[in-house]
Order: structure tokens, then sequence, then C-alpha cells
């Protein structure tokens, strides 16, 4: 039996936060299985909706050593980053602890990041770090799950679902609109632009994996 958490952390000093707090409207996620060794401090980064002053805000940012546009469009770019020896990461304590980060969202505050764990005790153990790390660790939930894996059926993100149960719970799809994007957005502590597109690109990933035949 393996568990599962999924956690909001923030702090100053964590991976681009600096960048995270003044681009409000751009999401982050870090690109799984990317081959990276987290005690290297570099990462590759997925980025939506960058805009022009995303990588002003790069060279600024003191949680970024180095950075390197690796591929992508004016929509969407896949970033190298290398962080130096102070940013904060959790990524290598989970490795410590046996676990694995299925999972790593920006959120306006910093970080919402999908943990497996071989039991209760590592994740205790990550909370007890970030505590003497000072960084802010909030458990948004947990679950066990019988096989070690990160996948989901319908092959959603955690984002993403967390973001259509929202809506959905709230009455977003109701006819009439129970609630408004900005609602969705105001409860979830994101911007109306990062919340629509979760909700289309996870509506089209329902529709892919659930109705279209092969």
């Amino acid at each position: 039996m393996n568990l599962i958490a999924v956690v909001d952390i923030a702090h100053s000093d964590l991976s681009l936060a600096p960048t995270i707090r003044e681009c409000s409207d751009v999401t982050i996620r870090v690109v799984p299985q990317s081959g990276t060794d987290p005690e290297t401090g570099i990462f590759f980064f997925l980025v939506e909706n960058p805009g022009e002053e995303f990588e002003t805000q790069l060279d600024e940012d003191h949680t970024v050593a180095e950075w390197e546009l690796v591929a992508g469009s004016a929509a969407t770019r896949v970033y190298r980053i290398r962080h130096p020896p102070e940013t904060k990461l959790i990524s290598p304590k989970t490795s410590e602890l046996s676990g694995l980060m299925r999972e790593a969202i920006t959120n306006t505050r910093g970080w919402t990041v999908r943990l497996q764990f071989p039991g209760r005790e590592a994740l205790a153990a990550l909370a007890d770090y970030c505590d003497e790390e000072d960084i802010s660790f909030t458990l948004q939930q947990m679950f066990q799950q019988d096989e070690w894996n990160g996948g989901e059926p319908t092959g959603l993100t955690e984002a993403q679902r967390v973001a259509l149960v929202t809506a959905y719970e709230n009455g977003y799809f109701e006819e009439p609109r129970e609630a408004r994007l900005d609602d969705i957005a105001d409860e979830l502590d994101l911007s109306p632009t990062a919340i629509g597109g979760r909700i289309r690109r996870g509506t089209a990933k329902l529709v892919e994996t659930t109705l279209l035949e092969d």
C-alpha cells in the first residue's frame, strides 16, 4: 500500500518563487521523468502562457542561476533551469525518504505537489523537514493507492482534476450556470486564465480517454 499526498508548499526561496509572484497568469510545472538529478539543482519546466516579461523575470529571480529555452512556442515553452545552492527544494528530501514527486505545478503562493510515499511516516518526516526549513506545508489531500504508480485512469493531472471537481461542485456546468470562472478562480486562489485553461485541457483529456475509440 502506498500513500499519495497533495500538498501546497510556499517559501520566498523556493524554486522560482519570485517569478511565480510576479507572473501570476503564468502556469509552470516541473517536467516529469526528465532524467535530472535533484541534487544538481537542474530541472526542466513546462511554462504555459509565458508572455514577453517572463524571461526578464527569470533574469531577476534569485532562485535561478542560469536558464535556457529548450523548446516551445509563444504559448508553451520548456526551459532548463539551474538553481543556486541556497534555493530551497523538497525533491532531494523526498527522494531520501524513498518518495516520488509525481507532479509539481504552481499556484499563486508557491507550488502544489503530488507526492507518493511508502507510508505515513515518510510524509510526516517531510512535513517535519519543511517545518525546520520554515517552508509552509499545507496538506490538501491524502489517500492510499494499491500499486506503485502515479497515473490516473482518466489521464488527468491533479491540477486539472481539482479544477474540474471544484467547478462541478460549485455549479459551473449547470444550466444556467451557478458559478462563474472568476468564482472558481477565487476559491482555488488562481487566476481565471489559469483555471480556464485547466478546465479546457481537463475536459479535452476526459473526452480523449473516455469517449474516443482507438
